[in-house]
């Protein structure tokens, strides 16, 4: 049993040493002071800025996006119930490919009345002709005449109105003409693509208000960026884009800037960018996603110090600048902060950090936490 407290003991001790080597001690006038043996359990490293290339970049948001003509909304033109689909959210369509069957009793009183207008229009057609002669001959008044005329013109309107509604129903009116009338139409997909929205079920009924189904084409993925009115004038077509979808993965993508916006937009004076992608990347990605991107306007150098070289506290940023004539003596020095990138970080220039002063480049985390 005394030899367990005794282990116990050793251990705590030794906890508690450990302890009191990685705990820096706090002085004075925003200064920190570590001793050598801290300095070296934690691999601590001094070092001076230096000179880096840095990207002047602005920063933006926006989404994956698809242009108009590459995106559609399938609606009907006359309602009717569902009556067959096989279309599951991702499945791919092709340009002209039966999409639903719809059904309603609508269209074979459409198709009734385009056959009745029809046997009507031969008849004043023949009426109109009759009268015509007879009046170019004086034998008819020119009241006859011209009642012929509209009543005959007025049927021919209405015989090609019934006609294309036909057309846009995927009905065929020669087969109508021939009474082969249907209470079914298809509806067909106006692009390829693939169904991104379904919101139909067999027996639902389709207005034509309603939305049936969405497609879009992947094959056209572009990147849709929102710039602030200040920061306009330095965007150009061909710069680089680098951006990241925050919600899907931290991976970064590259674009290039294929069309800046000529107008401001909205209330919240924004001018649209586009950007391309390259295949590779836009099988990565699908419409609608969001995004947080840099277009980079321009390069500059400027002194740089490594990214964990720079702590916050109260939402402002310190580096710990070695004391003169010390060894282990740091003190907290504000700095404003340029631009970054994955390793580097811009320090602005001011009276106390320049690029022979010496920092704590490594290891500044375990004293300032």
């Amino acid at each position: 049993m005394k030899k367990i407290i005794y282990i116990l003991s050793t251990v705590a001790i030794l906890i508690s040493c450990k302890n009191e080597e990685i705990a820096p001690e706090k002085v004075e006038d925003g200064v920190i002071s570590v001793t050598e043996t801290q300095f070296s359990t934690s691999k601590m490293e001094i070092g001076t800025p230096i000179e880096q290339d840095f990207d002047v970049t602005v920063k933006t948001s926006g989404k994956i996006d698809v242009p108009p003509q590459y995106r559609a909304k399938v609606t009907t033109f006359l309602g009717g119930y569902v009556k067959a689909t096989k279309l599951l959210v991702g499945d791919k369509v092709t340009k002209g490919q039966a999409l639903i069957t719809l059904e309603n009793t609508d269209y074979l009183d459409l198709q009734k009345d385009y056959v009745e207008v029809a046997e009507q229009i031969n008849y004043l057609k023949s009426e109109f002709e009759r009268q015509k002669t007879l009046f170019t001959e004086k034998i008819t008044s020119q009241k006859n005449y011209l009642k012929a005329e509209s009543d005959y013109r007025q049927a021919k309107g209405m015989y090609q109105g019934l006609r294309e509604k036909l057309l846009l129903l995927h009905i065929n009116p020669a087969n109508v003409e021939k009474g082969i009338f249907t209470s079914q139409i298809t509806i067909t997909a106006p692009i390829s693509g693939d169904v991104t929205v379904m919101n139909a079920n067999v027996g639902m009924f389709m207005s034509p208000s309603d939305v049936i189904l969405e497609i879009v084409d992947t094959n056209y993925l572009h990147l849709n960026l929102s710039i602030f009115e200040k920061d306009i004038l330095n965007v150009k077509q061909g710069q680089k884009i680098s951006f990241k979808v925050t919600e899907a993965s931290n991976e970064v993508f590259s674009s290039t800037v294929q069309m800046v916006g000529k107008s401001i937009e909205n209330k919240d004076r924004t001018i649209a960018v586009i950007g391309d992608l390259t295949s590779a990347i836009k099988s990565k990605l699908l419409s609608g996603m969001f995004v947080e991107a840099f277009i980079i306007t321009t390069s500059k150098k400027g002194a740089a110090v490594p990214n964990d070289a720079i702590f916050s506290e109260n939402n402002k940023s310190y580096v710990l600048v070695l004391e003169p004539n010390s060894k282990y003596n740091f003190k907290k020095v504000i700095v404003d902060l340029g631009e970054k990138n994955e390793k580097f970080t811009e320090i602005l220039p001011n009276n106390y950090v320049t690029l022979k002063t010496q920092i704590l480049t490594k290891g500044v985390f375990d004293i300032t936490n």
